[in-house]
């Protein structure tokens, strides 16, 4: 089933990619089709006074200008299914064995750029993560969202200026020295060559690597405990009583929001997690009986699900608009509690990890149905508390 989905997920990639590349070689191939700039004497230059038109007719044959536009791309798209893709005009020899022989080149860049983006995104999101909040944090963020927004070209700009003309470091341009064949070129001269753009691709690449491992950090709670690498369920209770006045307040202020006691306590809930984690992409479960029908009420059965209430508190600067917030998310869910949430996690598929559960580790539930006090004759009853050692 897993190979199937690969194998689906691959093909469906690949087609669209095929579809996209088709596409841009007929957008391109019509606007140079309808260029205003004449392809002979753009390729012939200065020279063309001394081309005769029987010369110039004889170019343009030879490139099939003389055919229409549709035809020429036939034709073209032909040869390139048979695997003839031209001439270079710019090194006279074919396109195929152009890009053979600096395709080694383009992999060890890759190569570079990859180990340096990997190597510093990682040492970054690791102290962003274990300094949460503080100013190193706060400085990194900066550093990895203002590279994320940037355009890749005027980075690579900035830096070819920084380097190649003020610095006079790195060489301003080619794989390899000028003049020099590609068989005389040592390794150490391919890598000075290529230090430049592949620190350009790795320093582009540093603000994606450095926000997972904060963010897989910034998830822990603080504790004086390392989380076990399977998880174990242990658990207990803690209780506590929250007075009247205060619980009469928290219903005020839940009337005067327009929304349940259960959002306003959820809404401070979120708000513990965040002061905790340091986190502000907050994602809770909740289970609901799902017999949001007639039919089902009198039903005798199991139709509870698990909801997933999400909350960005980054969005919010009080807590009314985190309130409207929480509310907005839970009626959401609830118009869509239907949907199983062992669905859910198999269609977005997230990381699985046997440390916790998936899409969230904390559950909130909110129980006030009175409790009715059993009456027996001859008996007086009183609740026994038993500890629960299970999470």
């Amino acid at each position: 089933m897993q190979l199937r989905s690969i194998l689906i997920f691959t093909t469906q990639k690949l087609l669209r990619l095929g579809l996209l590349l088709l596409a841009v070689a007929i957008f391109t191939f019509v606007l140079l089709s309808l260029s205003p700039i004449d392809p002979v004497q753009a390729y012939i230059g200065a020279d063309m006074m001394q081309i005769s038109p029987e010369q110039r007719q004889l170019i343009a044959e030879r490139w099939g200008l003389d055919q229409p536009m549709l035809l020429r791309f036939g034709d073209w798209l032909g040869q390139l299914v048979q695997g003839n893709w031209g001439t270079s005009m710019v090194f006279n020899q074919p396109v195929g064995e152009v890009i053979a022989s600096r395709f080694s080149v383009s992999v060890q860049m890759l190569a570079i750029a990859w180990l340096l983006s990997g190597l510093l995104g990682l040492g970054l999101g690791i102290v962003a993560g274990a300094l949460a909040g503080t100013w190193i944090d706060r400085a990194i963020r900066l550093y990895a969202y203002t590279l994320a927004s940037s355009p890749t070209f005027w980075v690579a700009l900035l830096l070819l200026i920084v380097f190649s003309v003020s610095l006079k470091v790195t060489p301003i341009c080619c794989a390899a020295p000028p003049g020099r064949l590609a068989a005389d070129v040592t390794f150490w001269q391919h890598l000075h060559h290529l230090l430049l753009p592949a620190l350009t691709l790795s320093i582009i690449r540093v603000a994606s690597n450095t926000q997972r491992p904060r963010q897989k950090q910034i998830e822990e709670l603080p504790s004086d405990y390392v989380r076990p690498a399977v998880h174990s369920f242990r658990g207990a209770v803690q209780s506590f009583t929250l007075s009247a006045p205060l619980t009469q307040a928290l219903k005020r202020l839940s009337q005067q929001s327009e929304v349940t006691l259960f959002m306003t306590l959820l809404a401070v809930f979120k708000v513990l997690l965040y002061r905790y984690t340091g986190q502000s992409d907050i994602l809770i479960g909740h289970p609901i009986a799902n017999r949001n029908r007639p039919e089902t009420e009198v039903l005798i059965g199991l139709f509870a699900n698990t909801l997933i209430l999400r909350t960005h508190l980054a969005d919010t600067s009080t807590f009314a608009e985190l309130l409207q917030q929480v509310r907005r998310s839970a009626l959401g869910a609830y118009a869509h509690q239907d949907i199983p949430m062992e669905k859910l996690v198999e269609v977005l598929q997230p990381q699985r990890d046997l440390s916790h559960s998936p899409l969230f580790q904390v559950m909130f539930i909110l129980e006030n149905t009175p409790i009715k006090t059993l009456e027996l004759p001859g008996l007086a009853l009183t609740p026994l508390e038993t500890p629960f050692t299970i999470a």
